[in-house]
């Protein structure tokens, strides 16, 4: 028998993509003919294979013995650079573009399913590549002929990496106080000057060439957004070999990715070309920001399902305490207490702590996150391989919770995964702490969860009169209503109260009241997404026997009863129009 792993479910990705999705049924459309259920499986195959045995050794090593920054170049353990190499040479890289730039054409669902072995394997050096295939998405998208095959099919082919250069020191998120400049030469190309912060990726030794999207202001520009561009910039010059004005300030040290160079870069004069029409730059960018959120999510995801997985194991192995054998009492005499006891026997045989009730509890608690999260990222990713007006609406209004639930859900599973080691838990001898350290950042990166509350409520569920709220409601209702009553009716009525809080926040239309507690809207939202999901996993496996299908249903049972009502609270507050956060005076923090 295989040994079980404890990187990610293979039965859980297989029961997902054939069961639920209904993966298979891509292959009669035309961009994905050429694939079979056995070309899916094959690249899930490698995937795990390559992961398991190239990616998941050297992640503790990663985090151990930093990439270090001697003043003149990057310094990386070798395993990555190894890992990497073995990554492109199995042509994964190209495994989600199109054939006629030297990709293989796989559904992005199946694809996203296949980088979920290397996210829960080692998330640092898998993070090169996801930046790399967003950077390369983009310029496929808006790029020139040229451009596309000077800088993207060098990065399919896994010769090149990519970065996105965003966050400066001074702005952080807030981009429309960009200041790095763009200057136009006679030749058509533009000069690059300024400082860019947080870059992940942003200089290494790992390939021949580092392609950077940087958004610049040119000259005479208008301020704010509308006055950025976007620009592709090199590392090195393309026929010169030549470093180009991109210079590495320094490395900033993380409490966790601690395998990925993040980087302080210089841009002085820094040769450049236009990606597009200058001006249009943020909107050029949010097509690599929202693949990056959406790899954000599925890196979560795949972090808390690597962390349950080590927990779940640790808990059938660790033998402590014994189990309560029945009621009983304590106390003699007609005035004294009758106090209950345990009935353990101290001469028994400790028992597996997987038996102990309050393990259990942090075991399907992180059950429910993981998998729900996982079911929520592959929901998405199919999304793009059936594109439809409707599709794309959902899509665009889902992005911001695949962002930010998996970021505090399925790091709390990591969490858990703590808490079920004990004290061994918080130790560097076993990996799970690197694991939430690993997550915390998810939070954080491409977006807080803050901006995602604000982008889900301020604008993706008010866009085109609501259309993309209503839109997801109906499919939350139609799960719902085939789902047991017990169970569905639940979903039904956080549904309703998601659609009555909405309308009731934006009645006033007064931005600044509605959104003073979005954050509570996108948790209540993401938590109803996830609970409509779990309805439709159950729907999957209905008729279905065996211990898998037991704890699907087991694990939805759970979502629904014990997670789902966390959100009422949360409505409450928002039902009240409370703006205490709003109106508050900072000096009364202290």
């Amino acid at each position: 028998m295989a040994a079980v792993s404890k990187v990610l479910s293979r039965r859980d990705l297989d029961f997902l993509l054939y069961e639920w999705l209904g993966a298979e049924s891509l292959t009669t459309r035309e961009r994905y003919a050429e694939h079979s259920r056995e070309t899916f499986d094959a690249f899930l195959d490698v995937s795990q294979r390559i992961a398991e045995r190239d990616f998941a050794p050297h992640n503790r090593a990663g985090d151990l013995t930093e990439p270090v920054f001697d003043g003149e170049k990057v310094t990386i353990i070798p395993e990555v650079s190894r890992a990497l190499r073995i990554f492109a040479e199995s042509g994964l890289p190209a495994a989600g573009f199109p054939a006629e730039h030297g990709g293989l054409q796989l559904p992005h669902v199946v694809q996203r399913a296949c980088f979920l072995w290397f996210q829960a394997a080692n998330t640092a050096t898998s993070a090169y590549a996801m930046l790399t295939a967003g950077n390369a998405h983009l310029l496929l998208t808006y790029g020139t002929e040229e451009q596309i095959r000077r800088y993207v099919h060098p990065m399919i082919e896994g010769r090149f990496t990519g970065t996105m250069c965003l966050s400066e020191p001074q702005a952080g998120s807030s981009l429309s106080d960009v200041t790095t400049r763009a200057t136009r030469q006679p030749d058509g190309t533009y000069r690059i000057d300024g400082g860019k912060m947080w870059i992940s990726g942003g200089d290494h030794e790992l390939s021949e060439n580092i392609i950077h999207l940087v958004l610049a202001r040119v000259q005479g520009a208008p301020a704010g957004v509308k006055g950025l561009s976007l620009f592709i910039v090199p590392k090195r010059d393309l026929e010169t070999g030549e470093r180009n004005g991109v210079i590495l300030a320094g490395l900033n040290h993380k409490m966790g990715y601690r395998g990925t160079t993040n980087t302080v870069l210089a841009f002085e004069g820094a040769a450049a070309e236009l990606v597009g029409e200058e001006g249009r730059g943020l909107a050029y960018m949010f097509h690599m920001m929202n693949e990056a959120r959406i790899g954000v999510g599925s890196g979560a995801v795949a972090l808390g399902y690597t962390g349950y997985l080590h927990a779940l194991a640790y808990a059938r192995e660790r033998l402590q305490g014994r189990p309560v054998s029945g009621p009983g009492v304590s106390g003699s005499g007609a005035n004294s207490a009758r106090i209950p006891h345990t009935g353990k026997d101290p001469l028994a045989p400790p028992v597996p702590i997987v038996q102990h009730p309050d393990v259990r509890r942090m075991l399907l608690a992180s059950k429910s996150y993981v998998e729900g999260g996982l079911a929520l990222v592959l929901y998405a990713a199919k999304l793009l391989d059936e594109p439809s007006e409707e599709n794309d609406l959902l899509l665009d209004t889902l992005t911001p919770i695949v962002k930010a639930w998996p970021s505090q859900w399925c790091r709390l599973a990591d969490d858990h995964a703590i808490q079920v080691h004990g004290g061994y838990g918080y130790t560097r001898e076993y990996p799970v702490e690197q694991f939430y350290r690993d997550n915390r950042l998810n939070s954080i990166h491409e977006g807080t969860d803050g901006i995602q509350a604000l982008d889900l409520l301020g604008r993706k569920v008010t866009q085109r009169g609501g259309a993309g709220l209503s839109l997801l409601l109906d499919r939350i209702r139609a799960a719902a209503e085939k789902a047991p009553a017990e169970l569905g009716g639940p979903v039904l009525a956080a549904a309703g109260r998601l659609a009555a809080t909405t309308a009731k926040l934006w009645a006033g239309g007064d931005p600044s009241s509605a959104l003073a507690n979005a954050t509570a809207y996108l948790d209540a939202a993401g938590h109803l997404v996830i609970a409509w999901l779990w309805l439709e996993q159950l729907l999957a496996a209905e008729g279905k026997e065996g211990a898998f299908y037991e704890g699907k249903r087991l694990a939805a049972r759970y979502f629904v009863t014990h997670e789902l009502p966390r959100i009422a609270p949360m409505l409450d507050l928002l039902d009240s129009g409370d703006t205490l956060l709003r109106d508050m005076d900072d000096a009364w923090l202290g």
